[in-house]
């Protein structure tokens, strides 16, 4: 039987994990592939659950309760990883296993008073605007530790890392220079909690997927790679 074009896709991902891994001396094993299936239909996820891809982040919340509802069958671990409209958390609450981009505490305590008891607690992520553009959501580095111990009081919350969405560059020394100053705010959120499961530094995408894997991203989320263009 012929492999899926998003099969083939899914083992060329893989590949590149793989070889990005082996270059920089990095257990393959610690960089987990967040599949980014925003605008991509429940078919189109069905085909990568088929190859053990498991892990779906989605950008819009209407869309994602959709799709959500159409692969009930299926055993999959939904990441949220666009920005939060306070008037969502409820439904994010309740229908993710994954929040990435948690930037203020406002939210986080929502997220914490709405998350169902029958369910675990809420994986989050702070987002830190690293590159400082006004465009983007996330916290300035110096407010990551206060916003830290905010939700490290919060029980239904798990703070488990750090993400970002840097500022977009061909150049791979700057690309490394920026992931470098993530994984170093990710040391620093590790060595104030040594007690918590600080283990998630989602980085990197499919355009700088190797950067981020040698400055120590352990989960790159992958688009276009797996997918194809966004219809």
């Amino acid at each position: 039987m012929l492999q899926s074009v998003i099969a083939q896709h899914i083992a060329k991902v893989r590949q590149q994990v793989e070889q990005a891994c082996h270059k920089f001396e990095r257990n393959p094993a610690q960089v987990k592939i967040l599949a980014v299936s925003k605008k991509q239909s429940s078919q189109a996820i069905r085909e990568a659950a088929a190859e053990g891809q498991q892990a779906f982040g989605e950008n819009y919340l209407q869309e994602a309760l959709q799709k959500q509802e159409e692969l009930g069958d299926l055993d999959l671990e939904w990441h949220f990883i666009g920005p939060i409209q306070s008037n969502k958390t409820r439904d994010l609450a309740s229908h993710f296993n994954w929040v990435h981009t948690l930037d203020r505490f406002k939210v986080a305590r929502r997220l914490n008073d709405q998350r169902p008891e029958e369910l675990e607690p809420l994986k989050v992520l702070i987002q830190v605007n690293i590159s400082d553009e006004q465009s983007k959501s996330g916290i300035a580095p110096a407010d990551l530790l206060a916003l830290a111990d905010q939700i490290m009081q919060l029980p239904r919350l798990e703070l488990r890392g750090l993400m970002c969405i840097p500022a977009a560059s061909d150049d791979v020394s700057e690309q490394r220079k920026t992931f470098a100053q993530m994984a170093a705010l990710f040391k620093r959120l590790q060595e104030a909690y040594p007690q918590a499961q600080i283990d998630t530094l989602s980085m990197g995408m499919s355009g700088d997927l190797e950067a981020a894997i040698a400055e120590g991203s352990s989960l790159v989320r992958i688009g276009t790679a797996i997918f194809g263009a966004r219809n």
